[in-house]
C-alpha cells in the first residue's frame, strides 16, 4: 500500500494558521494532531479549514484541538489498497491515519490510489447496488 511515512504532525496546541501554512509547504491535505506523547489525537484537514474555521469565522489563532476532528479512523499499515480505499469510501473521509503500538507511522489519502483501484472499487459499489 502507498503510504507517506513522514506524514505532517503537529501538537493539539498548535494554530490554524501554522497548520495551514505547514500544509502548503508540504503540499499535503491535512495535519495529524499529536499529544505531548505523540499519540494520535485528531487530525485537521483542509475541510476542516473550510467548514470549522473560515465558515463559522474563527480566528487563524484559534488551536488545533478545537476545531480538529477528533479521535479519527485509524488502520495499520498491513491493510490492503483496496482495503484502504473501502475504509475511506464507507467512512466518507480522503486521509487514513496508519499507527502502530498507538504512534503514527504514515498516512494515506484517496489521491494515493491509482485509478485501477478507484475502477475496482466503483464496480464492486455498482454491484452491490445492483443486489439491493
Amino acid at each position: 500500500m502507498v503510504c507517506h511515512q513522514d506524514p505532517l504532525t503537529l501538537p493539539q496546541t498548535a494554530t490554524v494558521r501554522t497548520a495551514c501554512q505547514r500544509m502548503g509547504e508540504r503540499k499535503t491535505g491535512s495535519v495529524l494532531v499529536v499529544d505531548d506523547k505523540d499519540r494520535l489525537v485528531g487530525i485537521f484537514t483542509g475541510r476542516d479549514a473550510v467548514r470549522r474555521v473560515l465558515a463559522t469565522r474563527k480566528s487563524s489563532d484559534t488551536q488545533l484541538k478545537d476545531v480538529m476532528t477528533p479521535d479519527p479512523t485509524t488502520s495499520s499499515a498491513d491493510l490492503t489498497t483496496i482495503e484502504a480505499l473501502r475504509l475511506m469510501w464507507d467512512g466518507g473521509f480522503r486521509h487514513l491515519p496508519l499507527v502502530k503500538d498507538n504512534r503514527v507511522i504514515g498516512i494515506v489519502s484517496r489521491g494515493d490510489f491509482q485509478s485501477d483501484e478507484q475502477l475496482q472499487l466503483d464496480e464492486e459499489r455498482q454491484l452491490w447496488e445492483h443486489m439491493r
